[in-house]
């Protein structure tokens, strides 16, 4: 049981994805321009793999968020349609009709 305790502590402790990516980013840039002992490249190998596991962890979460926001607001969406009440917005069912302007779309993944 103490390790839960200890896995929560870390947690809070642990960087944000924005933090987590820029260390990433930095070890990156380390480990590909300076002339660093092997003993050095390893550490920072070890750090930027327990950043790279932070990142995806932090991106999974999201998505699966994101999976039950939709499917939340679908679900809400059949069951208005079928009571015939009118749903408070519209999804964007396909592309714009502009689609001359692909460069303005955000994409999350």
């Amino acid at each position: 049981m103490a390790k839960r305790k200890t896995d929560a502590g870390d947690e809070a402790n642990a960087p944000n994805f924005e933090d987590a990516l820029a260390g990433l980013e930095s070890i990156v840039e380390a480990m590909e321009h300076e002339q660093l002992p092997l003993e050095d490249l390893v550490a920072y190998y070890e750090k930027g793999s327990a950043l790279l596991d932070r990142c995806e962890s932090i991106l999974q979460s999201a998505r699966g968020r994101i999976e039950l926001i939709t499917l939340r607001n679908k679900n809400e969406v059949d069951a208005d349609s079928k009571t015939g009440a009118t749903p408070e917005f519209t999804p964007l069912s396909g592309a714009p009709e502009d689609s001359d302007d692909d460069h303005d779309d955000i994409r999350l993944f």
